[in-house]
């Protein structure tokens, strides 16, 4: 177990990149987690200030005209 945690003598370099890649991706959920909620609220507020409109019911398609059949002589 100590030669793992040495890592071959390159324990200094190897265990602070894992450091560092922690650092960075806790760093990089904290800020998505604040971004997502002031989004969240952005929106809260704006729905609070102008509700949804109703969807207008779509028309129906017009029907479209069959050609008559043709006769031949």
């Amino acid at each position: 177990m100590d030669g793992f945690l040495s890592m071959g003598g390159y324990a200094a370099y190897v265990w602070s990149s894992y450091g560092a890649a922690a650092v960075v991706l806790v760093g990089l959920l904290v800020l998505s987690l604040t971004g997502l909620r002031r989004v969240e609220r952005t929106l809260a507020t704006l729905e609070a200030a102008k509700p949804r409109r109703k969807r207008e019911p779509k028309a129906a398609p017009a029907p479209t005209a069959t050609p008559a059949a043709e006769t031949t002589p």
